[in-house]
């Protein structure tokens, strides 16, 4: 794969946008620009179905913008895609020559199980979850989707999204009650025709697009969250309802100056978040996710995996760590070497760790803050830990959760417990001390298996039984070469794994023959 920028338009029915990726030989990627015009097509279809000049006009106002950008950034590979809009408009062939002629740009208007389908391919490239049900409400329809162990079974694409049921039920600014009654009843009457949805209430409702985004920032804001990032942000049902019931109420005014709720949205969001809270209800679901990512990024992951003659990564959060790996300048040799050293250390500890916890949870948490450990070194070397708890509090890791997000970002950073614990404090409501003190223990050692690699050389090449002396552990590690700094600073920082254990502990460090030992598998 030669590198390349490779621009996705998509010509939905509210809003219009420009994306520009970067994919390099080594199948790295990320994106460069992000262009956004509100044009709310589906307002201007008028009654024989025709999309109205002054619709078409905005579009190619819009399309030529794009194109001064896409020529400006030299990028040859674009594509272009209409979504419900131009699926209705019934003079959809003579706006789309009339764009070709003024443009130059050829425009795919999909079908609606390709618009469903590539929301679908979005979170399954992008989140760990392998069952689940999918909504992606635009302006002018709503796709839900049914997928089990990742596969597709079920799509549906209902012809109306929170502009068309804003027109059709809503005539003020404010709903009357009557109103939302009708609304809520045509809704719920919709979506029970999907028999293949039913009994699935273990299965988490993820929403696409950006009336799901403002219904998450919102519940954010309320909760003044802490974690940065939307992506696989996690609201309870009921608090979803609740949003919603509060929305009803709320003039237009009102809903403009709500923390959280975009002011091009203020106007439509009412039949979206009522379209999200029903389906949730009615599913029976405990919880619904946000995802970022939607049907522009599916269209990218099929181009991104073509080559590979799949459309689906293996391992979400391999594929994410990779990514990491490649923009933070990681050496994949040295993580592997660090992440065995620590789950070894960890094998001989886990029995002194003064928290009851899951070995399987521990050996994960550890294997993947390895993964990152010490990143922020990429931006500076003398405030590595800070640098790297405020990246990975700061950054969407694809596949892992937000709390798992956390717990990494306290292991991978770690370098004292006073630290730990300033760290800790904007995030209190989300954390239980029983979990920091997890964490500590976690964190001090992966301090020492990076002691164990300072010189980058690989010199330990065993680590032997740990035994118990009376209050004090004795560790001793095999050494095939010069192991003069690992000592240095593994006797400098075993501090740290003794306050976590409260007990002492002695390394000793034992030159040997190369062939004698290797690290204990």
């Amino acid at each position: 794969m030669n590198q390349k920028r490779f621009a996705i338009i998509d010509i939905g029915s509210n809003s219009v946008r420009l994306v520009i990726n970067f994919i390099d030989s080594n199948g790295c990627y990320k994106e460069l620009y992000n262009f956004k015009t509100v044009a709310r097509l589906s307002s201007h279809i008028n009654n024989q179905g025709q999309l109205t000049p002054k619709g078409r006009d905005i579009i190619v106002e819009t399309l030529h913008r794009f194109k001064h950008v896409i020529t400006y950034h030299r990028v040859r590979d674009v594509m272009a895609v209409a979504t419900a809009a131009f699926r209705k408009a019934s003079n959809q062939k003579e706006i789309l020559e009339h764009i070709k002629r003024k443009v130059g740009f050829s425009i795919r208007v999909l079908s609606e199980k390709e618009e469903a389908f590539y929301g679908y391919l979005a979170i399954v490239n992008s989140m760990s979850i392998k069952n689940g049900i999918t909504v992606d409400i635009g302006g002018g329809s709503t796709e839900i989707t049914l997928f089990k162990n990742r596969e597709l079974l079920h799509y549906h694409s209902f012809p109306f999204g929170a502009i068309t049921l804003q027109n059709q039920f809503i005539q003020g600014e404010q709903p009357t009650e009557e109103e939302m009654m009708m609304l809520e009843k045509f809704i719920i009457g919709e979506i029970r025709t999907l028999s293949w949805l039913t009994s699935h209430e273990e299965y988490p409702v993820i929403g696409i697009g950006g009336s799901a985004r403002n219904l998450s920032l919102i519940h954010q804001r309320k909760l003044d969250y802490p974690l940065a990032g939307m992506h696989q942000y996690e609201i309870p049902t009921a608090d979803l309802k609740e949003i919603n019931e509060q929305l009803k109420v709320s003039s237009f005014e009102e809903r403009q100056n709500i923390d959280g709720l975009s002011k091009d949205r203020a106007d439509i969001i009412i039949p979206a978040s009522q379209v999200i809270t029903s389906l949730t209800e009615l599913v029976g679901t405990n919880s619904f996710i946000m995802s970022r990512k939607g049907l522009r990024d599916g269209l990218f992951y099929e181009k991104l995996l073509q080559p590979m003659e799949t459309n689906r990564f293996p391992n979400v959060v391999e594929e994410s760590f990779y990514q990491l790996s490649h923009n933070y300048e990681v050496s994949l040799s040295q993580v592997n070497h660090i992440s065995l050293l620590a789950s070894q250390l960890y094998e001989q500890f886990k029995s002194a760790c003064r928290i009851e916890h899951s070995p399987e949870e521990a050996k994960h948490l550890l294997k993947s803050s390895a993964r990152v450990l010490y990143i922020g070194e990429f931006i500076n070397n003398e405030a590595s830990s800070q640098n790297t708890f405020y990246l990975l509090t700061n950054m969407t890791i694809e596949g892992i959760s937000h709390e798992e997000r956390l717990a990494i970002a306290f292991i991978s950073s770690f370098r004292s417990k006073n630290q730990l614990q300033q760290n800790a404090l904007p995030f209190s409501k989300l954390l239980k001390k029983k979990q920091l003190k997890f964490y500590e223990f976690l964190g001090a050692i992966m301090k020492i298996a990076y002691s164990l690699d300072y010189s980058r050389r690989k010199v330990i090449s065993g680590i032997g039984q740990a035994k118990q002396c009376g209050d004090e552990w004795i560790i001793p590690f095999y050494v095939q070469e010069d192991s003069h700094f690992e000592e240095l600073q593994t006797l400098r920082h075993k501090k740290h794994l003794e306050k976590a254990i409260k007990c002492p502990i002695q390394f000793s460090f034992k030159k040997i023959q190369p062939s004698k030992h290797k690290i204990l598998t």
